[in-house]
């Protein structure tokens, strides 16, 4: 038997036909019978680990009557399941939850994030997050929507298997402002209740006038449990995800370096009060 694939893109597929199949209320035995598939080759296509051929996802997704766009966007990802890397569009007026990173932070066991300029979506509060969605020509029933899909993220952080989050914030993250003094003060009081939980590592990165691989943009690292990790990256109009040993090896470097550089979790609990301070003064 051949190695298991679990590329970016063959996770994805997986997680688009169990969607495409849990909203028809179809089960997995059930629809491998009504397809003439095996049970355990289903769950690996479902999970990523096998790629099947592109006319096995037309049936399955003929069989679940899946209308035409996201037949297209599935069949698209199965035929290009098995290069490593992915470069992801995200066209305006693009639903925000349709994109795979939703899954594979639902599926993670850990994550370690670098974000220089933002504070990172799962430890954003409400109003944060407003002003970050609240983009020119977005109407309110908009922003609300994709306020909500980010926030109902955060669970992943509560319950009880919660995801190990480690992430650096960059200092210009939190000396932006962003929805003036009293959204940014009620921004960093979270980032201090959040540095109390046990499952959550969470360091400041001050500003330096050495260069350092964190000045070219944020990254996560994501690990799985019995799956390869992913490195995301995420820029205003598209996504990548990278699989290469040699990607992760350098972004797991880059990780390494910036927390060289960055405050002890103590001394960035009393930055952030110090800036917290200054805000209310």
């Amino acid at each position: 038997m051949s190695p298991p694939i679990a590329t970016p893109r063959s996770r994805a597929l997986g997680f688009g036909l169990r969607k495409a199949r849990l909203a028809r209320g179809c089960g997995l035995r059930e629809l491998a019978r009504a397809t003439d598939v095996y049970p355990a080759e289903l769950s690996n296509w479902e999970l990523g680990l096998r790629v099947p051929k592109l006319e096995e996802v037309a049936l399955l997704l003929g069989q679940l009557r899946v209308g035409l766009a996201e037949r297209n966007r599935l069949l698209e990802l199965a035929e290009h399941a098995r290069e490593p890397n992915w470069l992801e569009s995200t066209m305006p007026g693009a639903p925000a939850d349709v994109s795979a990173y939703v899954e594979y932070e639902r599926t993670a066991s850990a994550m370690l994030s670098w974000e220089p300029n933002l504070v990172p979506g799962l430890l954003q509060t409400r109003e944060y997050v407003r002003r970050i969605v609240a983009e020119p020509g977005r109407g309110p029933d908009e922003v609300d929507r994709r306020t909500e899909i980010r926030l109902a993220r955060q669970k992943r952080l509560r319950g009880r298997d919660p995801l190990q989050y480690s992430v650096l914030i960059g200092e210009s993250a939190i000396r932006q402002g962003l929805g003036g003094p009293t959204v940014m003060a009620e921004q960093l009081r979270r980032l201090l209740f959040e540095l109390d939980r046990p499952n959550i590592g969470l360091r400041i990165v001050p500003a330096t006038e050495l260069g350092h691989p964190g000045l070219h943009g944020s990254f996560t690292v994501l690990e799985f449990i019995g799956l390869p990790p992913i490195v995301f990256l995420e820029q205003y109009r598209a996504s990548a995800y990278l699989y290469d040993d040699d990607q992760i090896a350098a972004y797991r470097a880059a990780a390494k370096t910036l927390a060289s550089l960055a405050l002890s979790e103590p001394d960035s609990a009393r930055y952030l009060r110090e800036v917290i301070a200054e805000l209310e003064a």
